[in-house]
């Protein structure tokens, strides 16, 4: 059965997977959701979803709780699995909420309840697609396969600085002192707060995770700590919130720079106190909870600035952990390359064996601005575009290889802006140059798409990170016939 499909936006629009075995439903959230221009798929249940979600990328799964075949439970735990970043949100009836607090403990990102309120799946949707795009992808951890990496607590390293790391984290995870992590974006903060928790006596309780520059400021309050039934508009029933859902284990609060400096207070209050009360609630709920924060900002220079209460920043930073940025431990670098060519040989079903001297040493130079993120996605397009056993520097991105970059136009195209013809092209034709350049990069990235997977169209798709109907009339745009 072909999973139904509506969008009013194109290729371009993110990807969201609906899940129920209800068709009025799945019809009113796609709906709903193509209106607010998202690209929306549907299937009727669970193993519908497994191969849809083998054969596609998708952003978003929105699925149901109870459904035939392969209920929403098991799908979560296939979904995480098989992409860790990718956010589930589930739907639950009133009865089934327990449930659904058991789903977000387990990874779920978050959960809407029957008849849901169409504010709330907007913003619940609007969160989950932004905190994946600030997590990405930093230090990831090893493929099922690859054995264990040079290193410790699933962290890739060996310099002198990350054998620091590794100390500290030895010496905290299993105690309740809290942790702040800073370092550059990148450089893998939430890795090491995976460390901290999996390395405690904690590591079979909740990881709860929260990017707070993913919150809206007026809802802060509300996710940290939960509210009541008709607390707020939209506030259609009761929920728990980040710190309930924590209770026994461990908190990670990303960009906790990002808090307002109203919620400031109420969050060192329940540090201290180690209660609150939910936003339209009375009853104080005490917790156990782990705290462990990371930032990528200045928080001496915010408090300086009054962005920054003094008094919580002493409290999380009981035990400071510093990440150095890739630039500063170069020597990890190929311990690095080694470990992405493992998971990227597995993933894009090459193989590749290593890295040409060359092709290291400008590896090695780079600044890499991006950090290990930066480095995971160059190897990525490596692998993706290698036609050799090894590496090479051509296989390399032109800022990497500290060369412009250069695609030689086919027969009648539009030449590139050189330095030399700047002056006299620029002129009038800047806008239909950059599209004319951008379509032969297009092209260009398509076609070797398409080579890597014998044409297969599906497989394309996956490895261009769009959808196989996005590649579809994108290819027609082109000029590229489908060859599967």
């Amino acid at each position: 059965m072909l999973p139904e499909q509506k969008s009013q936006t194109g290729s371009s629009a993110r990807q969201v997977l609906v899940v129920d075995d209800e068709a009025n439903l799945r019809k009113v959230l796609v709906a709903q959701l193509s209106r607010d221009g998202y690209e929306v798929h549907a299937v009727e249940d669970g193993e519908a979803a497994k191969e849809f979600l083998g054969e596609h990328h998708i952003d978003l799964v929105i699925t149901d709780l109870r459904m035939p075949r392969c209920d929403g439970m098991e799908l979560l735990r296939w979904a995480l699995a098989d992409d860790p970043e990718r956010p589930v949100v589930m739907i639950t009836a009133h009865g089934t909420v327990d449930t659904a607090v058991e789903a977000l403990k387990l990874g779920a990102f978050d959960y809407i309840t029957k008849p849901f309120d169409k504010d709330e799946l907007r913003q619940i949707v609007g969160k989950a697609l932004k905190t994946r795009d600030l997590a990405g992808a930093e230090l990831a951890p090893p493929a099922p396969d690859a054995g264990m990496p040079p290193g410790r607590f699933r962290i890739i390293g060996q310099s002198p600085q990350i054998q620091e790391v590794y100390n500290v984290i030895e010496k905290v995870a299993d105690t309740p002192t809290s942790v702040l992590i800073t370092g550059e974006s990148g450089t893998g903060k939430e890795l090491v707060a995976r460390a901290l928790h999996e390395s405690s006596s904690r590591r079979d309780k909740p990881f709860i995770r929260l990017n707070c520059a993913a919150i809206p400021k007026d809802l802060m309050e509300a996710e940290l700590f939960g509210y009541e039934r008709g607390a707020f508009t939209g506030a259609v029933t009761s929920k728990p919130g980040k710190f309930e859902l924590a209770h026994g284990g461990t908190l990670f609060l990303d960009e906790i720079g990002e808090i307002p400096v109203e919620m400031q207070v109420k969050l060192l209050r329940a540090l201290q106190e180690s209660e609150f009360e939910r936003v339209g609630g009375i009853k104080t709920i005490s917790v156990d909870v782990r705290l462990v924060t990371a930032t990528n900002r200045d928080l001496k220079d915010m408090i300086g600035k009054s962005n920054f209460r003094e008094d919580l920043f002493y409290r999380l930073n009981v035990v400071p952990i510093h990440l150095p940025a890739l630039r500063e431990r170069t020597n990890d670098i190929p311990l690095l390359v080694d470990h992405f060519l493992v998971k990227f040989n597995d993933r894009l079903k090459k193989k590749i064996e290593g890295c040409a001297p060359d092709a290291m040493q400008k590896l090695i130079a780079y600044p890499w601005p991006g950090n290990i993120r930066e480095l995971e996605n160059v190897i990525e397009r490596a692998v993706l575009f290698c036609d050799d056993h090894r590496l090479a520097h051509k296989d390399l991105t032109p800022e990497v290889r500290n060369e412009r970059a250069s695609i030689t136009p086919p027969p009648g195209a539009v030449a590139p802006v050189t330095h030399e013809s700047a002056t006299a092209s620029v002129e009038g034709g800047l806008r239909e140059q950059v599209r004319a350049a951008m379509a032969r990069l297009e092209r260009d990235l398509i076609v070797r798409a398409l080579q890597q997977t014998s044409g297969n169209v599906t497989r394309a798709a996956r490895l261009l990170k769009i959808s196989r109907k996005g590649l579809q009339l994108k290819m027609k745009e082109l000029g590229l016939r489908e060859t599967s």
